[in-house]
């Protein structure tokens, strides 16, 4: 019976560690298995993974893609569509009411109101943003527009 008190490691497990450079008998002696000179004979010696033999290295031969503007405004884009299905005439449309039906999630740089649907409803809508088609719109049907 084996328990915790009697474990053995399987035969061939455990290897006895190799000593290199103990003299020419233990047939590592001498080069110690590294051959003759250059760099990988050396102390200390040897190229870091991305060394590709004094060729150009893959990440200076590619190419830099992309660019970032630290300027540029993202803005959650809002379509009247959007206004249309979930408020209700007279409505009060800004950043907080947005938020609590679920049409703002993430805190960018503002809101913007674009075009896309019709509108029926009286809303007064305050946003970052109007597209002129949006605006038009809005107050069309007798709504305001505000930007804030």
């Amino acid at each position: 019976m084996t328990d915790l008190t009697n474990l053995k490691a399987p035969k061939g497990a455990n290897r006895k560690r190799k000593r290199v450079g103990r003299g020419h008998g233990s047939t590592l002696g001498k080069t110690a298995g590294k051959g003759q000179k250059g760099q990988k004979a050396r102390s200390g010696g040897s190229v870091h993974a991305r060394f590709e033999g004094g060729q150009t290295p893959l990440h200076r031969r590619l190419p830099k893609v992309g660019f970032s503007n630290p300027f540029e405004k993202h803005y959650t884009i809002i379509n009247l569509q959007d206004l249309e299905r979930v408020f209700e005439d007279g409505d009060t449309v800004d950043l907080e009411s947005l938020r609590s039906k679920g049409l703002v999630k993430r805190n960018l740089d503002g809101v913007k109101i674009l075009g896309n649907g019709e509108l029926t409803k009286k809303l007064s809508v305050k946003a970052t943003k109007f597209s002129k088609s949006a605006k038009a719109a809005i107050e069309g049907v007798g709504g305001s527009v505000e930007v804030i």
